[in-house]
């Protein structure tokens, strides 16, 4: 096999493509074995891609010849088990392997440690911790139990990985802006357009802290939480995150991470994304003084009367998409008063223009009135059945009955001994506006689509919580000191990265959990002398085998060529 290089006159781009030199009818030819793509496709990833793509050529060469020799191996009829000596190990990991190895962060670590009296690698236990909470999560105990399951000498104790993670978190904040400096360099991040949300997760205990607070729980639950605040880029990929005592209101998060992200991260413009949780006078008037942007959600049901009146207004509404889903939009350019505090600590009214956009979709209509009856139809129940207690466990009936006392700072229930009864203006009100939503924004050129697309892209950042708390079950949290509990998240946002990049470099073929499952499962058994017989494969497998160049379709691997898997090949 050798590396084809086809240059195109028109668009003056180089084709790469792997061919293998062929007979056919008597005459030769050639076959090709798989396209790279183009040249320019991957500058941003290698120094000089032809000549790294002339190397995975040869070791393609290698790998074939090598897959086709014959091997004998003799075994031992009465030969007995030996406990625990770790016959059975995984090699999904290594697509994780080779994405640390890219974002060069055991160069990080090794600088790092030069300065620690420690006899242990801190960047061994750092890999352990991010494979493991990747692709096998559980406890700090087990995952150090199950070491073994991997091609790696992880030569430290369990006590290690607890001293690593007081160093860890020493070093979280640099690691965060390597890695953002890494993802710009070799995947041409943008930062002029962040998406920023928060979330929350929980600790099973009963005792608060400083940091451990109880407060309004996403899954409303009582224990005290933990507030994470994350920014995320066009692509997907987190770019920071920060942690917050729990009973910090979401709106408060956003300054905090973007003075932190501006100081040390070197970003220019920002458009600010978020949910309507985010939408304040202080973070308007903070993002406005600092020169930055923001496309927030408004609530149409809480907004100003002029606001519902221009929605319900038929007038400047234009189709938009597809007709089947009744799609409109419009939008307009008003003055908007948000109260600020000036250089003096008072509070005063400024007046910004805010460009509103506003659209209506018949069958997001359609999807709330059943959603909206679903949750009557439950609170009908439980107020007639079950009482308070069920009422508490369920948020989505709760809204729709009177009579329902909350604290303000935990949401729990207060007991009022009121009777409960179906909010019947609430439930004519919300009726009157289903199917419409409003985006709020500072850019006021920008057209009304690409506003409404860029908030559409929240998803994304919903997404990435969704994978921390089901895939890397970051939650709930047992380590206890607060230097433990960032350790642990820096983990977790490590894991996440990673997984962001699986998912951008297989180009969004599998869904995340797919991927990740395809990787747990691609495991081999020691049959002898070095060679592991594999048992797993499908089609996501493939992918990821194509992606990073992993031979994960061959069912028998040396020891020797596992271990040259670890890096980018």
């Amino acid at each position: 096999m050798y590396l084809q290089k086809i240059p195109e006159k028109k668009s003056g781009r180089t084709l790469l493509t792997v061919v293998r030199s062929v007979w056919k009818n008597g005459k030769p030819s050639k076959q090709m074995v798989k396209r790279i793509g183009y040249v320019d496709e991957f500058t941003h990833l290698y120094d000089d891609p032809i000549q790294h793509f002339q190397d995975v050529v040869k070791e393609m060469t290698r790998q074939e010849k090598e897959a086709k020799a014959k091997i004998t191996l003799t075994f031992t009829a009465g030969e007995a088990l030996v406990p625990d000596d770790g016959q059975r190990k995984n090699i999904g990991y290594m697509v994780l392997s080779q994405l640390y190895e890219q974002l060069e962060i055991p160069r990080f670590m090794a600088n790092r440690q030069r300065n620690l009296k420690i006899e242990f690698s801190l960047n061994a236990v750092l890999k352990l911790l991010v494979f493991s909470r990747t692709l096998f999560p559980t406890s700090k105990k087990q995952t150090y139990e199950f070491k073994d399951r991997y091609f790696e000498a992880f030569d430290f104790s369990h006590d290690d990985v607890y001293r690593s993670l007081s160093l860890l978190n020493r070093y979280a904040d640099a690691l965060k802006v390597f890695l953002h400096q890494q993802v710009c360099e070799k995947y041409g991040r943008r930062t002029d357009l962040v998406f920023y949300d928060v979330t929350n997760y929980y600790f099973e205990i009963e005792e608060q802290d400083d940091l451990r607070r109880k407060g309004v729980s996403k899954e409303h639950r009582p224990n005290p939480i933990v507030q994470m605040g994350l920014l995320m880029d066009a692509q997907g990929l987190p770019v920071t995150y920060e942690l917050f005592s729990g009973n910090t209101n979401d709106c408060e998060t956003l300054m905090p991470i973007l003075h932190q992200v501006r100081e040390t991260y070197d970003l220019e413009r920002l458009i600010v994304v978020a949910d309507r949780g985010l939408n304040t006078s202080n973070n308007i008037g903070m993002a406005l003084a600092a020169g930055d942007g923001y496309i927030y959600g408004q609530s149409v049901l809480k907004a100003s009367a002029d606001l519902k009146a221009f929605c319900l207004d038929e007038r400047g509404y234009r189709p938009y998409g597809s007709e089947d889903a009744g799609f409109k939009i419009k939008s307009r350019v008003t003055p908007k008063t948000i109260r600020v505090e000036n250089v003096d600590g008072r509070l005063v009214d400024v007046s910004v223009d805010e460009k509103q956009v506003v659209f209506y979709s018949r069958k997001y209509a359609e999807r709330a009135r059943a959603m909206r009856q679903e949750a009557i139809d439950k609170a009908l129940k439980l107020m007639n059945t079950s009482g308070q207690a069920a009422l508490k466990a369920s948020y989505g009936a709760r809204k729709y009955v009177k009579g329902v006392e909350m604290d303000p700072e935990t949401g729990e229930l207060l007991e009022t001994g009121t009777r409960y009864y179906l909010d019947e203006d609430k439930i004519r009100e919300e009726a009157l506006y289903d199917g419409y939503y409003a985006v709020v924004t500072s850019e006021l050129d920008m057209p009304d689509p690409d506003v409404m697309n860029h908030y559409r892209g929240l998803w994304k950042i919903e997404e990435s919580f969704r994978i921390t708390k089901s895939e890397l079950k970051a939650r709930p949290i047992y380590v206890q000191r607060a230097d433990h509990i960032n350790a642990h998240f820096l983990t977790c946002f490590i894991a996440l990265l990673l997984t962001r990049l699986v998912h951008v470099r297989t180009k969004n073929a599998f869904p995340v959990g797919q991927l990740l499952d395809a990787m747990r499962r691609a495991n081999g058994t020691l049959l002898k002398d070095g060679y592991y017989v594999f048992d797993f494969y499908n089609d996501a497998l493939k992918t990821l085998g194509e992606a990073f160049n992993i031979p994960f379709h061959q069912k028998f691997l040396n020891q020797t060529v596992i271990r040259t898997l670890k890096k980018p090949r």
